[in-house]
């Protein structure tokens, strides 16, 4: 289907890490930023480890000065629960498209 003139826009995936002094606190929050998708309606969530269930709080989708759209998603975890997954994977789906991923390996990222 053509949306407007476009068709589907994948959108480019961001995650911003939580810092050491965030670990050390015994919880650390995960965002991650879905720039420039089309149309409206993706879904964003994160799964930990291969088989698990979408999950996090999807924030309203920006609509941007050029048609395109912005949304992110949040996602806190314990801290040992964080470091023991295996990945951590920040997922933008849109009905049948293959979903956008950015996948996390949080014992590479412990500083």
């Amino acid at each position: 289907k053509i949306f407007g003139g476009m068709g589907v826009v994948r959108p480019s995936l961001t995650v911003l890490l939580p810092s050491s002094e965030e670990q050390d606190q015994g919880n650390v929050a995960l965002v991650c930023l879905a720039n420039k998708g089309f149309p409206e309606g993706w879904k964003l969530g994160w799964r930990l480890g291969a088989g698990g269930a979408l999950q996090g709080s999807q924030s309203l989708e920006v609509l941007e000065k050029d048609g395109h759209y912005s949304w992110s998603s949040s996602l806190t975890l314990p801290t040992d629960q964080w470091r023991k997954a295996d990945s951590v994977t920040c997922e933008a789906t849109l009905k049948d498209q293959p979903p956008v991923t950015h996948t996390l390996e949080p014992h590479h990222c412990s500083q």
